[in-house]
């Protein structure tokens, strides 16, 4: 099935090169290096506003392991975004990612993809250096401009993003589509900072003109992630896996 989210391609128009378009440059591979232990884990990787990695209790030597990569909101930073999912990461035995913009809110945010989508493929290329992962189970959260941030940029990398969560998104910025992820979006009915007629219901309805699977979740509440519609989501999460 044909997923155009964008209007058709004029027969001059300018070919954008794939890393401004927000592909990453990862591909799943061959774990090479000893795992982390159990527990909260900066990588190394950057100086400044490091990735950090949270390892589950109980993971299986060389058993595939599911991977989520969590983006924090603007002004946000990944000590304040990981509590939306941490418990979940130890209770359904998944990593969790949590990279760092290098600016206040993501580079897509404030004017196109740049730095952050390069660090992000540092991180996911050191994840998977550690663990093997799971191909099947590659998930991109986040909320406010991090579920931005997550649905645009799993909707460029699709073939390797399996799931996308997000979370009081403002908006869908895709220069470039691959693959078939399988969508979760939740809003706030109260959200005044982002109101849902102009952001999630917008989103929703063109990700299913596009043929994407959406899942949507409205919810009487303000611009915050909200527990229970968090469990929600990895409920979906692990529906769609078994299914």
């Amino acid at each position: 099935m044909t997923r155009t989210l964008a209007g058709p391609t004029e027969p001059d128009a300018v070919v954008l090169a794939p890393e401004l378009t927000g592909r990453l440059g990862f591909a799943h591979r061959l774990a090479t290096t000893t795992p982390l232990p159990p527990g909260r884990h900066a990588l190394g990787l950057f100086d400044n506003r490091d990735a950090v990695l949270v390892v589950p209790e109980g993971l299986a030597p060389g058993r595939p392991v599911p991977l989520v990569v969590l983006f924090h909101g603007g002004g946000g930073s990944a000590e304040r975004i990981l509590p939306m999912l941490e418990a979940h990461a130890a209770a359904e035995g998944f990593l969790l990612l949590a990279p760092q913009s290098l600016f206040p809110t993501w580079d897509l945010v404030i004017g196109g993809h740049g730095p952050d989508r390069e660090r992000l493929s540092v991180a996911l290329a050191a994840v998977a250096a550690r663990f093997p992962l799971d191909p099947a189970r590659l998930v991109f959260a986040g909320h406010s401009d991090g579920g931005s941030y997550a649905l645009s940029l799993g909707l460029a990398n699709g073939d390797v993003v399996t799931h996308v969560v997000a979370s009081s998104a403002g908006f869908l910025s895709v220069h470039l589509q691959v693959g078939a992820p399988r969508i979760f979006v939740s809003h706030g009915t109260r959200d005044e900072q982002i109101p849902i007629d102009r952001s999630a219901r917008v989103h929703v309805a063109r990700l299913r003109a596009a043929g994407y699977a959406v899942t949507a979740v409205e919810y009487d509440g303000p611009h915050a992630h909200q527990p229970e519609i968090v469990a929600q989501a990895v409920a979906f999460l692990r529906a769609t896996v078994e299914t």
